[in-house]
């Protein structure tokens, strides 16, 4: 395939309306955001008018003789690295590569090296782009020349510096966002390179419609506060300790690595032109570059990512902007006369559960053997399933249960609590807001997930053996004393307008909010609530219906990693097994029971978006069994679903050359499919390489990281 691929004729042209049709699902309202993105910062450069998908005219009409002389020029040896991870002998693969590969030679010369561009002076400027369907977001940009120099680490250490500084500025970024009356919905900075072509400093902010001025002036003035005032010692300590653990984790589980992250890691440093480092040389890297680290130098690293060319503002809004351009750009102009004052310090906390009675003491003990598994009961009911695995080192997985969850809402009307999900974690708990709860367990490794499911309210989270202890307090707070704040129940009610019309826009949005409840007959537990139905809804109503579903039923923990048994017992002993019993789990009403697959129908349900005229989407659904209902029968229902989608690949995009059959499949419940909205924070980086915690890659259209390494793993 490498060297001798046939690029044969018929081939070529079977795949040009394959092309047209990606290019055509693939137009939705973020990719115009994106294109529109990519025109203002690389203004006159190549980024700006090289998407991948390429230009249609070009796939359309080409001769072989282009796609072949392209291929030659640039897919050949020089360009070409190969990667290796696995369980294998390296001699032997070595030369099983060097066989392969050895007699491949390039065909033609090679093509040179695109011409970027440069980036050209600027001045201020503001772009704003009304596409329905998209968030309202701000982004800030200054930009400068790409830093192109090599991998050092010296430059490592300015990284680093620059990172500590952002990561201080996105904590208090994300302290505002979870306040009372929030300017915003979320905020994030973040120094990035886009291509070798520039770099870019960002602060980008979210907020509802119409909400606009106060969430720039919020953002503006506290990337202002950071560039003046700087971080604080606390400030920095606290970013030091939780980078520190999570890359004292990364070395604890480095023999236990993913495979595909790892070969992902190598190459992403190929392509960067960056030295790949193990968590023990980058564990190491860290702390010579943090040894005597002061908030001084931490400030004038970080000071360089609010300067350079502009500011360049772009604003994606769903509806027009009152005033345009000038209105934005006069905006900021006042903002940034505003004085800005340092922030002052926070006071210390401590972790108030610890206590939750005492300590229970086992009533039954059960080995299972061929699962090598260990089920225990306390004497209030509390089942722990315990199962020790070597699959990553390090890592412990706790998931505990209890109620009935989805079962005991009504299936014909919507609840409050059917916004339990995005307010049960941001929530906190009784005594600690969630940032309170980040700040007193800072350098621990836990995580903590709410949710209403199914069938059961399920509280989970992941952590290591030195912190199973307060792991199993966190999620007892949260069983026993959850937050149920107003701010996120306030932030979830205003935004929901906003995510029906993100949804409204595509037809996998369209299938998203409404496919789940179709395929169980009308169920609205099933189905997204409409905005008014939202806007009805009170938080007093929530306040009063989790902590009931939350006080019946009994509690099931499972508990699986790289786990002591012993350790494990005693850490639930001394929460869930401390706990008074707690009696049965409730018994759902008769109508809420059960899902019901529709029945069959003629006439299809016909589904209509706002986007493009030319975009849609088909369902095909059967009723079957599942794995608990019929094992073997599940099974071959599987394989019968891949050959099917064979043929399909076969019928729709070999012959027919339309497009790739997909599998489109409707989130399970209306409350899984409600986005986080808050902005993660992020670990900046200097090329767009993969972050070590989730290995995605920035993209414009996302500038800050999924996560950063941090304590918290959620």
């Amino acid at each position: 395939m490498m060297g001798d691929a046939l690029m044969a004729p018929d081939a070529i042209d079977a795949e040009r309306g394959v092309i047209v049709g990606e290019e055509r699902t693939r137009n939705t309202p973020q990719l115009r955001v994106l294109k529109t993105q990519l025109g203002l910062l690389a203004q006159g450069q190549r980024l700006a008018e090289r998407l991948p998908i390429g230009d249609l005219d070009i796939i359309r009409t080409a001769p072989r003789e282009r796609f072949v002389a392209f291929y030659d020029a640039y897919y050949r040896p020089s360009r070409a690295t190969f990667i290796a991870v696995g369980d294998f002998d390296v001699d032997a693969m070595e030369a099983k590569i060097r066989q392969a590969f050895g007699d491949w030679t390039p065909k033609a010369a090679d093509g040179p090296e695109p011409d970027l561009g440069t980036v050209a002076p600027r001045q201020p400027e503001t772009a704003i782009i009304v596409e329905p369907g998209v968030q309202s977001t701000i982004q800030i940009n200054w930009i400068k020349a790409p830093d192109l120099t090599p991998d050092t680490v010296a430059q490592r250490t300015v990284d680093l510096r620059r990172s500590l500084g952002l990561a201080v500025l996105n904590r208090r970024l994300g302290e505002m966002a979870r306040a009372d009356n929030p300017p915003f919905l979320g905020a994030g900075g973040s120094y990035q390179s886009l291509f070798n072509s520039l770099d870019a400093g960002t602060i980008a902010v979210s907020f509802n419609p119409g909400e606009w001025k106060r969430a720039l002036e919020a953002v503006e003035q506290e990337g202002r506060r950071l560039a003046e005032h700087g971080v604080t010692d606390a400030e920095l300590q606290r970013e030091i300790t939780d980078y520190r653990t999570a890359l004292q984790n990364q070395v604890a589980a480095a023999a236990t690595r993913s495979t595909p992250a790892l070969a992902n890691s190598l190459l992403g440093a190929v392509n960067d032109d960056e030295v790949f480092t193990t968590p023990q040389e980058s564990l190491a890297l860290f702390e010579a570059g943090v040894k005597d680290l002061t908030a001084a130098q931490v400030n004038a690293a970080v000071a360089p990512v609010f300067e350079g060319q502009g500011p360049l503002v772009l604003f994606s809004s769903p509806v027009p902007v009152e005033g345009g351009e000038a209105a934005v750009t006069a905006a900021l102009e006042a903002s940034r006369q505003v004085p800005v004052s340092a922030r002052a310090e926070q006071a210390a906390l401590e972790w108030p559960y610890t206590d939750f009675g005492a300590a229970g003491v086992p009533a039954e003990r059960t080995e299972v053997a061929d699962l090598g598994a260990t089920l225990v009961r306390f004497p209030n009911g509390v089942l722990l399933n315990i199962k020790p695995t070597d699959f990553r080192d390090d890592q412990i997985l706790v998931s505990a249960r209890t109620g009935i969850g989805e079962l005991g809402l009504p299936a014909d009307r919507v609840t409050a609590l059917s916004l339990a999900n995005p307010v049960l974690t941001p929530g906190g708990v009784g005594k600690l807001t969630l940032d309170e709860m980040t700040r007193v367990l800072s350098g621990h490794v836990y995580s903590a997930t709410a949710q209403l499911g199914g069938d059961a309210y399920v509280f989970s989270g992941a952590t290591r053996p030195e912190d199973l202890q307060l792991q199993m307090q966190v999620l007892a707070a949260y069983l026993t004393d959850p937050g149920l704040r107003a701010a996120p129940f306030e932030q979830i009610k205003a935004f929901f307008p906003q995510l029906l019309q993100q949804l409204s826009a595509t037809p996998a949005g369209v299938f998203q909010r409404d496919g789940s409840g179709l395929l169980a007959s009308g169920d609205r537990r099933e189905t997204l609530p409409t905005a008014e139905e939202v806007a009805a809804m009170s938080i007093d109503e929530l306040r009063a219906g989790v902590p009931a579903a939350l006080a019946h039923g009994p509690i099931e923990i499972t508990v699986v990693g790289d786990v002591d048994v012993d350790a494990a017992i005693a850490a639930v002993a001394s929460t869930f097994g401390a706990l008074p019993a707690r009696g049965p789990a409730p018994t759902p009403a008769p109508a809420s029971a059960q899902r019901r697959f529709p029945a069959p129908d003629a006439a299809p349900a016909r589904l209509t978006h706002d986007g493009p005229a030319d975009q849609a989407l088909g369902f095909v659904a059967w009723p079957t069994t599942d794995q608990i209902g019929d094992r073997t029968a599940a099974r071959q229902l599987s394989i019968l679903s891949d050959v099917l989608q064979l043929r399909l690949n076969d019928e729709i995009r070999e012959k027919q050359g339309l497009a790739w059959p997909i599998r489109p499949t409707p989130a399970r419940t209306a409350r899984t499919s409600i986005p986080a909205m808050a902005m993660s924070r992020s670990r900046p980086r200097r090329r767009p390489r993969p972050c070590p915690s989730c290995s995605r890659r920035w993209t414009p259209s996302r500038p800050t990281c999924a996560t950063r390494p941090s304590a918290r793993t959620s």
